[in-house]
């Protein structure tokens, strides 16, 4: 719990996650300029952090289940190999499998399609390299999941608002000043990079169990 450097990449992938417009700025900016209100594009991102939360911990709690009842050991070789599956799905499959929602949409559709994206994308897979040496610091299973449990909500929590922040200073700088235009002219893909992280997070987990 000490070591700062696993906090760091938690916080670095919510950032990334943040950056990446697949995961919630494009649609806050689109939503505002579609209904002409500044005040839609901060509306939207509680939801979309929401969403994304939910999806993490989701995979998270599955985990750390795993990590209580097996060796983690063991847990380490599947979710190195969910990883990779994911990463040969993501890059094969994943730009057939948008999810589509329309300008019109609430609150609660904008959680369900921030859930879906994070989960479509594997978000809560590639945590789970960094929360596995915190909730399991021992390699061995623990003899209850509440510590553990509370290590990975707490892990979720700084990923998720540290995605919450980058997701909140590019939607207002883009919606305000750049606009979408910057998509066509000085972006990256990020979806590639993505899925690169993925291949190499779970060829990392496999080396090292």
């Amino acid at each position: 719990m000490t070591d700062p450097w696993p906090w760091l990449t938690l916080a670095g992938l919510g950032a990334f996650h943040g950056l990446n417009p697949a995961m919630g700025w494009l649609f806050a900016v689109a939503l505002g300029l579609h209904r002409q209100d500044r005040r839609l594009v901060w509306l939207s991102l509680l939801p979309i952090a929401l969403g994304h939360a939910l999806s993490v911990a989701a995979m998270a709690m599955v985990f750390v289940s795993a990590g209580v009842m097996v060796p983690p050991r063991a847990v380490r070789i599947a979710a190195g190999l969910a990883l990779i599956s994911w990463a040969f799905y993501h890059w094969r499959y994943g730009a057939r499998h948008r999810v589509r929602v329309g300008m019109r949409t609430g609150m609660a559709g904008l959680v369900l399609w921030s859930f879906l994206m994070a989960t479509g994308h594997g978000a809560g897979l590639m945590l789970w390299p960094v929360l596995m040496p915190l909730c399991f610091p021992d390699g061995a299973p623990a003899p209850g999941a509440a510590g553990p449990i509370v290590t990975a909500l707490i892990g979720v929590g700084v990923h998720t608002l540290s995605m919450l922040v980058v997701t909140g200073l590019i939607a207002v700088t883009v919606y305000a000043w750049l606009g979408l235009s910057i998509l066509r002219s000085a972006w990256i893909n990020l979806d590639l990079m993505w899925t690169v992280a993925l291949a190499a997070a779970g060829g990392w987990l496999l080396l090292a169990g």
